[in-house]
């Protein structure tokens, strides 16, 4: 329809498809030297095709038909609906419509071709599809969460912690121990530990002072039934032995009554069991010279300060400060050789300073101190010199009676279970 419209206008005035809007006359082609004779026409006085046309009134279009101005209308409104139209979301391709359509539909066509377009109506510009949310992950659960992957670590090997080293018993709880196990133990057990103890006391005590027992001695000694002496020359030597037993007994005995105090007496009183010749506490004299002993070479105390010494001694060991500052050994050490540096007695002042040494032991919940006769030599030198070896020689042999106990104690039980099972 416009290829027709523009034919008809070309037509009117009178042009051509291809030139401008004035007609050019033919002209005979020049040869180029005639053109070069040709003056020149100035710029001026050649107008310009675009200028000519330009100049030249435009033609009033034909006024249109009916039916071409219905079809132009329904064109534009066509265009302004595609214009405000939304692009479509993609969809599924329609089914192409049959190219024949029927007559019904091209009457109505028609129909709608006739009639006046009217302006199209004011359509609110569809919404836009909103955008689907993404949907919300909900957090995952600790065990639902994959395990995060850390980084492999470089393992050191250290030492495994040691456990603390147990904590060591105390002299005094060993011995409340031992004698715990031995009450424990069987009659006869206690028999034979007590008489073989008291053997080994008799024997270590008395070899201190020069006198050694055979074993025979010993056990005829101290079994509760008499034998008959076949050699008198013994006869003393088992009233030594039962004595030396006797004294044990009393030294045990009075560490239990520990209301009792230690007086004076308690040391005469242990004398007088050696020697029950005296007869009597208040007819036990102290000596009166300065003996020769053999053994003892230590300076002895002059016999008029003997009293005084002794129960200097006895004070030292009855005031509370001692007790605050001194434990049992120290106690019992001290006034063993402070006791026998005096020297109060004729004879065995040695047995009864060691015999009143393990009363204050025995008082304390200690073990008695048996001096081994090995260790002879040593004791006599640390008399002569300070209390402080004397006191290591106590220790010693205390600690080492207590650990012969628990061994035998040991023994003993480990028997005993064997012997059950």
């Amino acid at each position: 329809m416009a290829a027709r419209k523009a034919r008809s206008l070309s037509k009117k005035h009178g042009t051509k498809k291809g030139g401008s809007g004035s007609s050019r006359s033919k002209s005979p082609r020049l040869s180029p030297k005639k053109r070069e004779a040709r003056p020149a026409k100035p710029a001026a006085a050649r107008p310009s095709a675009k200028r000519a046309k330009a100049a030249k009134p435009k033609a009033k279009p034909r006024a249109a038909t009916a039916p071409a101005k219905a079809k132009a209308r329904a064109k534009a409104v066509v265009v302004a609906k595609k214009a405000k139209r939304p692009p479509a979301p993609p969809t599924k391709a329609a089914k192409p419509e049959p190219a024949k359509a029927t007559k019904a539909a091209k009457a109505e066509k028609a129909k709608s071709a006739a009639r006046p377009a009217s302006p199209p109506p004011a359509t609110k510009a569809a919404p836009k599809p909103a955008a689907k949310a993404a949907p919300t992950r909900r957090p995952a659960s600790p065990a639902q969460r994959p395990a995060a992957r850390e980084p492999q670590q470089r393992v050191l090997a250290l030492p495994l912690p040691l456990a603390p080293p147990p904590r060591r018993l105390s002299l005094e709880e060993r011995a409340a121990s031992v004698e715990t196990r031995v009450a424990a133990a069987t009659d006869d057990f206690r028999r034979r530990y007590t008489d073989s103890f008291d053997m080994s006391w008799i024997y270590h005590d008395s070899a201190l002072e020069g006198v050694v027992y055979t074993t025979d001695e010993l056990r005829a000694s101290l079994s509760g039934q008499a034998q008959p002496v076949t050699d008198s020359g013994l006869q003393p030597t088992y009233d030594d032995i039962r004595r030396h037993k006797e004294a044990i007994e009393f030294v045990r005995d009075f560490a239990t009554k520990k209301r009792l105090p230690v007086t004076v007496d308690v040391i005469k009183k242990i004398y007088l069991i050696l020697h029950p010749e005296e007869t009597d506490i208040k007819a036990v004299k102290y000596r009166k010279d300065i003996p020769q002993h053999r053994l003892y070479f230590h300076e002895y105390a002059p016999p008029d300060k003997i009293a005084y010494k002794v129960r200097q001694v006895v004070d030292w060991l009855n005031d509370p400060e001692t007790r605050k500052t001194r434990n049992g050994i120290r106690i019992a050490a001290r006034a063993h050789y402070d006791l026998l540096r005096v020297y109060p007695f004729p004879t065995d002042s040695g047995k009864v300073a060691r015999l009143f040494m393990n009363l204050l032991l025995l008082r304390s919940g200690l073990p008695p101190s048996i001096l081994h006769s090995t260790e002879r030599q040593r004791y006599y030198e640390a008399l002569k010199g300070s209390a402080t070896i004397v006191l290591q020689m106590v220790q010693e042999s205390v600690e080492n009676a207590t650990a012969s106990v628990e061994k035998l104690l040991d023994e003993h039980e480990s028997r005993t279970r064997a012997f059950v099972s």
